[in-house]
């Protein structure tokens, strides 16, 4: 998986966001601030296409109305405002009619400036652009790469908003538990991720280890012109990818892995590697 896979693009000229402090958007009235800003909102450099192509399958999303604008158009959102959330899911669209035994798993788990008429417009769009491909909320063990192809399904949503009640395919946020480390020190990250796994569930939810390095403010401005990956990402990516060489999926196990930058290093192909080991302890039982 990406973290806030959708921030490859921001805009610089649009108004910042209100996932941000009303002391930030004063301050973004100066044309530096939201260069500095972008630096700091941008954690993929891949497009959603680039993603799917280097193996990434679970979505990480935020999403706001631009409040002022008329009419109820929602767009991914990190500190600035991205591209419409409509434009993103015809690009995974695309990519699912090419590759039709594939699933992807799209987790919107942050809302912003949305009421319910903007929630039945976005949930109105996921259906439009993905149709009968949507899995609907069935027990978790039961949902296999086997159950998917059968039923001719290739996209779970997670939507952590109460309306998720009213749509068959709207799966709870309670399904995807994201525990957040909120730490920059690296050694902190992994105890934090070596916790949650044994905390995790073991049944009836996916799990996601958010093996990211979040900036505090102080971090932000001793390295303001440095950005997110000059500053935390590049330094700290082997020491994670080691952490994920070494884990083993399966109940109690790691399930879902989200980074930044996921290109840098070779996240995806160490995550789905990980998968062998599973297929070695069938092979051992049988």
């Amino acid at each position: 998986g990406s973290h806030d896979s959708f921030s490859y693009w921001v805009d610089e000229k649009s108004p910042v966001g209100p996932d941000q402090a009303t002391a930030i958007k004063r301050l973004a009235r100066i044309s530096l601030v939201k260069k500095i800003m972008k630096k700091w909102s941008v954690t993929q450099n891949l497009t959603f296409k680039e993603q799917l192509e280097g193996g990434i399958r679970y979505f990480d999303l935020r999403v706001s109305s631009k409040p002022g604008e008329i009419g109820q158009e929602i767009y991914f959102i990190h500190g600035l405002f991205g591209i419409k959330v409509w434009d993103g899911l015809k690009e995974i669209n695309t990519f699912l009619e090419q590759h039709p035994k594939e699933v992807v798993f799209l987790d919107f788990n942050h809302f912003y400036a949305m009421d319910d008429s903007h929630h039945y417009f976005l949930i109105n769009r996921i259906r439009s652009a993905f149709g009968s491909k949507l899995c609907s909320v069935e027990c978790v063990e039961y949902v296999t790469l086997q159950y998917m192809w059968e039923k001719k399904h290739q996209v779970l949503i997670f939507y952590h908003y109460p309306l998720y009640q009213e749509y068959p395919f709207l799966w709870p946020g309670n399904k995807m538990p994201a525990p957040w480390a909120n730490t920059t020190n690296v050694h902190k990250l992994l105890q934090f991720l070596e916790t949650t796994l044994e905390e995790r569930s073991r049944y009836g939810t996916f799990h996601v280890s958010q093996a990211i390095l979040t900036p505090r403010v102080k971090t932000i401005a001793r390295h303001l012109i440095r950005g997110l990956k000059n500053t935390l990402v590049h330094r700290n990516l082997p020491m994670i990818l080691n952490w994920v060489k070494a884990q083993k999926p399966g109940v109690m196990g790691v399930n879902i892995i989200t980074s930044d930058f996921v290109e840098l290093v070779d996240f995806a192909a160490t995550v789905i590697a990980l998968n062998d080991l599973l297929l070695e302890e069938d092979e051992s039982a049988t």
